[in-house]
């Protein structure tokens, strides 16, 4: 067992595409590291094997957390990518979390995509402008009508802000306009 795993985890790690794993292969691997564990606890064993064991169980663990996160990684790439993966690739376990998530992954792309569009169409309506200001006095660090950081200015800065803190500035006769673009 313990090559089978050695030989998965070094596929996963280091390539970019995802392994096949069998479809009880971590059905397999609770049962090995559960007998691992048994026989590290009894107390009959020799003091080496113990050791032994014990240092296997923790390559054992330290090798299928780093296969977890790799699967992981490329099953979320491939699913939110394509949608379409050969679930003979797959544990069983994999294939039914892979089941529910490719619902959510395509609602969730088709609402990203909606948003985006409706965000393009309205930034396309409504252009935001700006004016560029002279400050005339030191200022802090803002933030802008456009959530956007602005500063800090120091006297005789030019910038180009949005029209709606531009307007605060030379209200405030801490800024003169200087042109409208």
């Amino acid at each position: 067992m313990y090559d089978e795993l050695y030989q998965v985890w070094k596929h996963e790690i280091t390539e970019s595409t995802l392994g096949t794993l069998p479809r009880d292969f971590y059905e397999r691997m609770t049962r090995y590291l559960r007998k691992m564990n048994e026989e590290t606890n009894q107390t009959d064993n020799k003091a080496l094997k113990t050791a032994l064991l014990g240092k296997e169980t923790e390559n054992v663990k330290r090798m299928l957390g780093e296969l977890l996160k790799a699967r992981y990684k490329k099953l979320l790439k491939l699913t939110t990518q394509t949608q379409k993966l050969a679930t003979d690739m797959l544990a069983l376990e994999e294939i039914q979390i892979f089941e529910n998530f490719v619902p959510f992954a395509g609602a969730y792309q088709k609402f990203a995509k909606s948003l985006l569009q409706e965000t393009a169409r309205k930034s396309n309506q409504e252009p935001r402008k700006r004016i560029t200001l002279r400050f005339s006095k030191n200022i802090p660090p803002i933030v802008g009508a456009d959530m956007k950081p602005y500063g800090p200015f120091v006297a005789e800065d030019l910038a180009s802000l949005p029209i709606q803190n531009a307007k605060i500035f030379v209200k405030q006769g801490l800024a003169v306009i200087v042109e409208v673009t």
